[in-house]
C-alpha cells in the first residue's frame, strides 16, 4: 500500500480518537452522571455541573495528549511547528471570517453569547464552562488538523479545507444528536470557517487555536 495512503489512515485514526473523546461527554452526561445524581442534567446543581465540566476536561485533555503523542511517535509530526508568516490578505480574510462568525453568533443568541451565558449561569458556572470550552476547542482543532492531513495525503490537494469539512460533519452531527438540528447546522458552518482559518494561518497551531477559540467563545 502506498505510504501516503497508510499515513492517511493513521491520520484518520487520530480524527476518530479525538472525535471519540468529544463523544465521551455524552456518555458522562446522559448515562453515568444521571445514575450518580439521580436526575438528568437539566436538574443538576451548580456543583454537579462543575463536576461534569471538570470530568469532561480531564477526558478531553487526556485524549488530546494521546493524539499529539501518537502523531509525534509514529509520524514524527510536530503539531506545534511554526507556520510561515501570514500575509496581509490572509489576515484580512481571517478578520472577515471572525466578523461573519460574530454576526452569526449574535443572531443565533439574539445578543452577546458571553453576556447571555454569564447571566444564565452566574460567575462560578460561567468560569468553569469557559475552561471547558478551551478543552473542547483543543479536540476540535485536532480533528481539523488530522482531517486535513488525511485527505491531503489521499487526494494530493493542499488548498482545500478538508479539515473544516471533517469538523463540520463530525462536530456538527454530534450537536444534531445532543442538541438539535438548528444547532447542528450552525456548528457545521462554524466547522467550515475553522477549516478556512487553519489554512489561512499557514497551519500555525498557536495562531489558529487562539483565533478558533475566539470565534467559538464569542
Amino acid at each position: 500500500m502506498n505510504k501516503n495512503i497508510k499515513e492517511g489512515f493513521f491520520d484518520l485514526l487520530m480524527v476518530l480518537i479525538a472525535f471519540a473523546g468529544l463523544g465521551f461527554e455524552a456518555v458522562l452526561a446522559f448515562m453515568i452522571e444521571p445514575l450518580l445524581y439521580g436526575c438528568d442534567m437539566k436538574s443538576w446543581s451548580v456543583t454537579q455541573n462543575v463536576i461534569h465540566w471538570i470530568l469532561t476536561c480531564i477526558v478531553w485533555g487526556l485524549t488530546g495528549f494521546l493524539v499529539i503523542r501518537l502523531a509525534k511517535r509514529f509520524e514524527d509530526f510536530d503539531i506545534f511547528k511554526k507556520g510561515k508568516k501570514m500575509k496581509r490578505w490572509q489576515w484580512l480574510l481571517v478578520i472577515l471570517i471572525i466578523i461573519f462568525s460574530l454576526i452569526i453568533s449574535y443572531i443565533d443568541w439574539n445578543g452577546s453569547k458571553v453576556l447571555k451565558e454569564f447571566n444564565a449561569n452566574g460567575p462560578v458556572k460561567f468560569v468553569f464552562q469557559y475552561i471547558y470550552y478551551c478543552f473542547e476547542v483543543v479536540l476540535v482543532t485536532l480533528i481539523l488538523i488530522f482531517g486535513q492531513l488525511t485527505f491531503e495525503k489521499w487526494f494530493k490537494r493542499k488548498n482545500i479545507p478538508y479539515g473544516g469539512i471533517v469538523v463540520a460533519l463530525t462536530w456538527g452531527i454530534a450537536h444534531i444528536f445532543t442538541k438539535n438540528l438548528y444547532v447542528g447546522i450552525i456548528t457545521m458552518i462554524s466547522g467550515l470557517a475553522f477549516g478556512s482559518v487553519y489554512l489561512l494561518t499557514n497551519r500555525d497551531i498557536k495562531i489558529s487555536y487562539v483565533i478558533l477559540w475566539f470565534i467559538f467563545v464569542l
